[in-house]
């Protein structure tokens, strides 16, 4: 699919149900393989407790990236090219479906998932600063573990198999 594509079927699923409480959440993992290096991104349109709708974009670097920090980083900025395919006037047309029922409870964000935690025994602690600070620049919500879900759960499921 396009980004067009993508950015159209979010529209339509944010229309079903205008009074919803909306997470536009991008985020990216990596897998090291044999051969290669598998990024994926997953973006992820969720209304809170009624459902998401989500796509996947694969990138595979031909070679394997066994430096954790190259890879993080790579990753960050996979999640923060997707984010900035949302331009101002994107995001205004995302926002201009719930703003009619923001006093009814309607809600939008845009959150950046990032596959790193800050715990003492996680080796992506040293880099979580670096790696947040980028995402708020963006004017984009960081996450990281256990909240980074779509880049630790949901684009981790299909980097594992990227390598074949």
């Amino acid at each position: 699919m396009s980004f067009e594509q993508v950015f159209k079927r979010i529209i339509k699923f944010m229309k079903l149900n205008p009074r919803g409480n909306y997470r536009l959440m991008v985020g990216t993992d990596s897998q090291v393989h044999a051969r290669c290096t598998v990024f994926i991104t997953g973006i992820v349109i969720q209304n809170t407790g009624k459902g998401a709708w989500a796509c996947i974009r694969k990138i595979t670097i031909p070679k394997p990236m066994h430096h954790l920090h190259e890879r993080i980083s790579l990753e960050t900025t996979l999640t923060e090219e997707i984010v900035s395919m949302f331009s101002e006037a994107k995001k205004n047309k995302l926002i201009d479906i719930v703003l009619p029922y923001v006093y009814q409870g309607a809600t939008f964000s845009i959150e950046g998932h990032i596959d790193i935690g800050s715990g003492k025994r996680n080796k992506t602690r040293e880099y979580v600063k670096e790696m947040v600070a980028r995402l708020e620049t963006m004017g984009v919500e960081p996450k990281i573990k256990p909240d980074a879900f779509v880049a630790s759960s949901y684009a981790n499921r299909y980097t594992k198999k990227g390598g074949k």
